[in-house]
C-alpha cells in the first residue's frame, strides 16, 4: 500500500492510538473501570472541568457523598485516569489556612483497547517519517485531510467533531478544542500534525456549510485549532 493510500485508510477510520506501551491488561483494567456508571459520571465531570478540582466539588456536582466521590476519585488514580494534585482549596495562606486538599485533573495518558489488536498510530507515525524524509508532502497530507473533513461534515458539524473527539466548547466568543485527537503525533511533528487537523476541521466545516472559520490559534491545554466568526 502506498504511503498516501495507508493515509487514507488511517484518517477515515479516525483511530490514532497512543502505544507508548502495548500494554493490554493495563489499557483493559483502566477502560474497564469507566463501566461503573457513577465513576464515569465523576471522570466526565473531571475530564470536562479543565482544571484541577476537589473532591467536595464533585462530590455536589454529581450529587453523590463526598465519601463516594473519594472512593471513585481514588480509584480513577489508581488506573491513571486522572492526576492527583495538592491545593488549599478555600484560597487562604499561611497560618490556620488548613491542609491543602487532594484535588484531581484528568491525565494526558492515552488508553487504546482493540480486540483484535490495531497499531493505527504506529501507520500514523511511518507517514510522519515518510514527511520527514520527503516521500510526501504535508500539501498531500492536507488535501486528504480536507476531503475526508468534507464527508464527515455533511453529516453536520458538531456531529463530525464529537464523533473525532474533539470536545468542543464556546469560550469568548469561539469555538475551542479541549482536546486533540492527534494528541500523541504532536511530540513527532506539531507542525505536520496542527496543519492536518486545521485541514480537517476546515473540511468538517466546508462540508458542514458552517459560516465560521477554523484557524491556527496554539495554547497549552487545547486543540491547535479553534473556530472563529467569520
Amino acid at each position: 500500500m502506498c504511503f498516501y493510500c495507508l493515509y487514507l485508510y488511517v484518517l477515515h477510520h479516525s483511530r490514532y492510538y497512543c502505544q507508548d506501551m502495548f500494554d493490554i491488561e493495563r489499557d483493559l483494567t483502566a477502560v474497564g473501570s469507566l463501566t461503573d456508571p457513577t465513576r464515569r459520571a465523576v471522570y466526565e465531570f473531571v475530564s470536562h472541568a479543565r482544571r484541577a478540582v476537589g473532591r467536595d466539588e464533585v462530590a455536589d456536582a454529581i450529587g453523590i457523598a463526598r465519601q463516594t466521590a473519594a472512593y471513585h476519585l481514588d480509584r480513577l488514580a489508581e488506573e491513571g485516569l486522572v492526576d492527583v494534585g495538592f491545593a488549599r482549596l478555600s484560597g487562604r495562606t499561611g497560618p490556620g489556612a488548613g491542609r491543602p486538599a487532594k484535588t484531581y485533573a484528568r491525565s494526558e495518558r492515552d488508553y487504546s483497547v482493540t480486540v483484535p489488536p490495531r497499531r493505527y498510530l504506529v501507520a500514523a507515525r511511518i507517514m510522519l517519517e515518510a514527511i520527514r524524509s520527503g516521500a510526501i508532502g504535508r500539501e498531500d497530507l492536507a488535501s486528504a485531510a480536507h476531503a475526508i473533513g468534507v464527508e464527515m461534515g455533511s453529516e453536520g458539524l458538531e456531529t463530525a467533531l464529537d464523533e473525532m473527539g474533539y470536545e468542543p466548547a464556546e469560550e469568548e466568543g469561539e469555538v475551542r478544542f479541549l482536546n486533540c485527537p492527534f494528541h500523541a503525533m504532536v511530540e513527532d511533528d506539531r507542525e505536520t500534525t496542527c496543519n492536518l487537523n486545521l485541514a480537517l476541521v476546515k473540511g468538517m466545516v466546508e462540508g458542514a456549510a458552517d459560516p465560521r472559520q477554523p484557524c491556527l490559534g496554539p495554547e497549552e491545554g487545547y486543540c491547535c485549532v479553534r473556530l472563529r466568526s467569520s
